[in-house]
């Protein structure tokens, strides 16, 4: 009872802090609020930043979608994507009302592969021969979370959002010897539409981001927040989102008010930003992958118990699960499948053969061998363990199956993949530029059926 007279007295007579001087407590909270509003906030902000760039760096309007004359380079930054394929997206809206995807069949040259997403990354379906329409292309429609009535009949896949927010990447995956050009003239085949002007849509338009290329990685400075507060000023709150409204009010990212917090309350917002960062950083290096061999370094992705079967939602009855959908996967990660599929089998590497993790001061040695169970191709690509996208600004940020003509090879057939900041000498075409901290993603696209029960191995890197 003491101790409750003393704070009132306090409150009573004392003169509180002005705005602008946070008291110690006040500080504290604000770091840990903020905190933990980033990680719950990772995939939101994540999928919100590439719509933003496309409209920030390539200067395309709302619903304009991005497509690739040729793969990425390290111009552009996108979490973990590859420089193999090329990419389309877009973020889109249902506020209103229904709109209409629509996926062309698989052609003779490129046949799509992808997803489509919600505000929050959920996988709403997979598209594409390995999706929902198995090739045959189909009308996906969206439903917005508040739509009322029936819905429509006909040759449609419906799906009903519960925000706003659309999203989609898709790759056209290259076939029967097709190219880039074959790739780019089949993804802007693609449209989409309100479903209330299917029966005279407007035009579909593209903007080349090859040409006009784009950076969606998150920003961990105050723009983080910035995004974070306009997925908030226009998605509806879900029922599980409330306790955290209540905690976003406090850091003022409030629905329907302006955010414009103090210089003090920036400060202390960014240290909750670097404790959010660091935890998901630690999540990603100590949770996120698992060794496949016991007698190597590298790993494969461990998801969430349960989530993959579940179609990720990162969702169970009793909890959100903020920690390992933010550094579990979309602190890191462009999109996950409804289904994990789609030919592609990916191993990752933190660390050499002794354990140690990976430098951008040093050279080391990955040898890919001859046997390497990829019936289509395999790759290899240097991402920064800072952004988790392309060293940016380096000449190659990867290597595979078509470079093997122009590296030198092994009389046995295998190759050796130098990863250092300078190229060894006489090994310029062997070599991917590394230069900072870095971790690496080898994949097998096209894995040989029964290749893990084979025996087969990749060598771990080797540092020289």
């Amino acid at each position: 009872m003491r101790h409750i007279l003393t704070v009132s007295a306090v409150m009573a007579g004392a003169a509180l802090p002005a705005a602008a001087e946070l008291s110690a407590v006040q500080r504290a909270m604000i770091e840990r609020r903020a905190c933990e509003a980033a990680i719950w906030g990772m995939p939101a902000v994540g999928v919100y930043d590439i719509e933003l760039a496309l409209q920030r760096d390539a200067g395309a309007a709302p619903g304009v979608v991005g497509y690739m004359t040729e793969p990425m380079d390290s111009r552009h930054g996108f979490l973990t994507a590859n420089d193999v394929t090329p990419y389309t997206f877009t973020g889109l809206s249902t506020k209103d009302g229904p709109i209409v995807i629509d996926v062309p069949p698989a052609g003779e040259k490129a046949a799509f592969f992808g997803t489509i997403v919600n505000a929050w990354q959920v996988p709403i379906a997979d598209v594409g021969t390995s999706g929902e329409d198995a090739g045959e292309g189909g009308k996906y429609v969206i439903l917005p979370p508040d739509f009322e009535g029936a819905a429509p009949e006909g040759d449609f896949r419906v799906y009903q959002s519960n925000t706003y927010g659309v999203h989609f990447a898709f790759r056209p995956v290259a076939k029967n010897g097709g190219s880039s050009a074959d790739q780019a003239a089949y993804a802007q085949t693609l449209k989409w539409y309100p479903l209330a002007e299917m029966e005279n849509p407007p035009e579909t338009r593209f903007i080349d981001v090859k040409v006009n290329p784009v950076n969606t990685l998150p920003v961990y400075d105050m723009t983080y927040f910035h995004d974070l507060n306009t997925v908030v000023q226009r998605e509806p709150v879900l029922e599980r989102d409330k306790v955290m409204m209540g905690m976003l009010a406090s850091l003022g990212i409030k629905r329907g008010e302006a955010f414009e917090p103090d210089a003090e309350t920036q400060e202390a917002m960014l240290a909750g930003l670097q404790c959010a960062y660091d935890a998901m950083q630690e999540h990603f290096i100590t949770r996120s992958v698992v060794p496949l061999w016991e007698d190597r370094t590298w790993g494969v992705w461990a998801f969430a118990e349960g989530q993959p079967e579940a179609g990720f939602p990162y969702e169970t009855e009793d909890m959100v699960l903020i920690d390992d959908r933010a550094g579990g996967s979309y602190s890191w990660i462009t999109y996950l499948p409804r289904k994990l599929g789609g030919g592609t089998f990916y191993l990752t590497g933190l660390t050499d053969s002794d354990g140690t993790a990976l430098n951008g001061e040093d050279t080391y040695k990955l040898t890919v061998p001859a046997d390497t169970p990829a019936e289509d191709f395999w790759s290899v690509i240097v991402y920064s363990m800072n952004t988790k996208g392309f060293v940016a600004g380096n000449e190659r940020v990867g290597l595979a199956t078509p470079d093997l003509p122009e590296m030198q090879v092994n009389d046995d057939g295998s190759a050796d993949v130098y990863f250092a900041p300078q190229a060894p000498e006489g090994l310029e075409s062997n070599w991917i530029p590394t230069g900072e901290d870095f971790f690496l993603l080898f994949r097998l696209y096209g894995p040989k059926e029964g290749w893990i029960e084979s025996g087969w191995q990749l060598p771990d890197v080797v540092r020289q």
